[in-house]
């Protein structure tokens, strides 16, 4: 996941307790809302497409639907993004993405979720609208103008390039370096 391999590495190394510590440090109530979730991130200011985003993120996490992350969520997160099997990373990715839930994801939702990423990293190397391009001309061999689960797994999958680029837009090592640091330290 991106080029961050010794904090990664340090990452994997922490025991469940430093984990559990961190976690009650940030929220002593054993749950994190959302709000929370944006203060210890330190996510101001952000345009309406990324906030819409943090929001699905956090909505993705929340498994359970309560409205709060608790720690085996957290837990749950963490493990998935760092050492997550492709097929559930990319379950993960396509469930961010079909923000509707209508279990297709289309052009718009795709350039909607890559502009909120850029917006939140400010990493703006690539033009979201080149990305979905690529990824619905190599993916979407019917033509019908939106994905599937399968026909994402099995078409990003078969894509060196686009799982790179996958791999690159929703390298989450930063926000999980701000969350093991902890706030203001």
């Amino acid at each position: 996941m991106g080029n961050h391999g010794s904090n990664l590495d340090d990452i994997l190394a922490e025991d469940m307790h430093h984990w559990y510590n961190m976690f009650m440090r940030e929220s002593p109530s054993g749950l994190i809302t959302l709000f929370e979730l944006k203060a210890i991130l330190n996510l101001k200011g952000l345009s309406e497409d990324a906030n819409s985003y943090v929001d699905q993120v956090f909505f993705t996490f929340d498994m359970d639907g309560d409205g709060y992350i608790d720690f085996v969520e957290y837990i749950a997160a963490i493990s998935l993004m760092l050492k997550g099997e492709i097929n559930q990373k990319l379950k993960w990715y396509f469930k961010l993405f079909d923000q509707d839930g209508n279990g297709k994801i289309d052009k718009e939702e795709l350039e909607t979720i890559f502009s909120a990423i850029q917006d939140i990293t400010r990493n703006r190397d690539t033009d979201p609208e080149d990305i979905v391009t690529l990824i619905f001309e190599r993916i979407d061999v019917k033509g019908e103008g939106e994905l599937t689960l399968e026909e994402f797994i099995e078409g990003a999958k078969d894509h060196v390039d686009i799982m790179d680029m996958l791999k690159n837009l929703m390298d989450l090592t930063p926000v999980l370096e701000i969350i093991v640091r902890g706030r203001g330290k």
